[in-house]
């Protein structure tokens, strides 16, 4: 059986005429806040308290866009004991210009100290300002929607 010459052009034109006939939806994009998924990825948010500057995510990120800067504290010791040392964060920041927003860093995290969060408004005129320190990162902290109930 031979094939109708122009069946493709007929469909495709169908397609279209179809598009062209349906109502278009216009959405007001800053006055009206768009629904997001539940797992949607906009921006790493950053729990200080909970970083003990492991390395961790610095290591395991794939773009090296995550920068951390420690130094260590002697914490007296209790009665009896010896005085030990801990790692206090100076400096978290992570180039946004850079991330590929695998989500890598924040699933080898140990002790939970990087979220998801669903803002995604962070845009900025230069290239140079989306190095975001712990700070802007500790702010995006109170979006971090909480964690699906379990089964």
């Amino acid at each position: 059986m031979g094939r109708i010459p122009g069946v493709g052009l007929a469909k495709g034109l169908s397609i279209t005429l179809r598009h062209m006939l349906r109502k278009s939806v216009t959405q007001q994009y800053p006055e009206v806040k768009p629904d997001l998924p539940p797992r949607s990825r906009g921006v790493i948010a950053l729990v200080e308290e909970n970083c003990t500057s492991c390395m961790l995510c610095a290591r395991e990120c794939p773009d090296w866009c995550i920068y951390i800067d420690s130094h260590k504290e002697t914490i007296p010791a209790p009665e009896g004991g010896r005085p030990r040392q801990r790692n206090v964060l100076d400096r978290f920041a992570i180039d946004f210009s850079l991330c590929m927003y695998c989500g890598i860093c924040i699933e080898v995290c140990p002790f939970d100290a990087l979220f998801w969060s669903p803002e995604f408004e962070y845009a900025e005129g230069d290239i140079r300002n989306l190095v975001h320190e712990k700070d802007k990162l500790a702010a995006w902290t109170p979006t971090v929607p909480p964690p699906p109930a379990h089964d």
